[in-house]
C-alpha cells in the first residue's frame, strides 16, 4: 500500500516539475562593458550594452572607458567570408 501511495506521489511530483521546468539557458547580448570612473574614486562597471557605440555615448562626458564584457556568451559577431560566384560563360 506504502509503495503504491510512494509511486503514486512521485509521479505526480514530477509531473507537476514538469509545468515549472525552466527552459534552456540563453546568451548573454550584452557584449561591453563601461567602467565609469567616478570622481570619489567609488569606480563602477555597467555591462549592459550591446553595441560599443552604446556603450560610447554612456560614458560620454563621465569619464570611463569601454571594453568587451569577460562574460560574454552571445554568438561571434566576426564577419563570414562570401564565397565568390563564379560566372560560367
Amino acid at each position: 500500500m506504502y509503495k503504491a501511495l510512494f509511486g503514486l506521489a512521485l509521479s505526480a511530483g514530477f509531473a507537476a516539475s514538469s509545468f515549472f521546468a525552466v527552459g534552456t539557458a540563453s546568451a548573454d547580448p550584452y557584449k561591453w562593458c563601461a567602467q565609469y570612473s567616478g570622481e570619489d574614486g567609488g569606480d563602477a562597471t555597467n555591462c549592459g550594452f550591446v553595441t560599443l557605440q552604446q556603450c560610447r555615448a554612456t560614458i560620454s562626458g563621465m569619464g570611463g572607458f569601454c571594453m568587451q564584457n569577460p562574460f560574454y556568451t552571445g554568438p561571434e559577431t566576426s564577419p563570414t567570408k562570401r564565397k565568390r560566384k563564379h560566372s560560367q560563360g
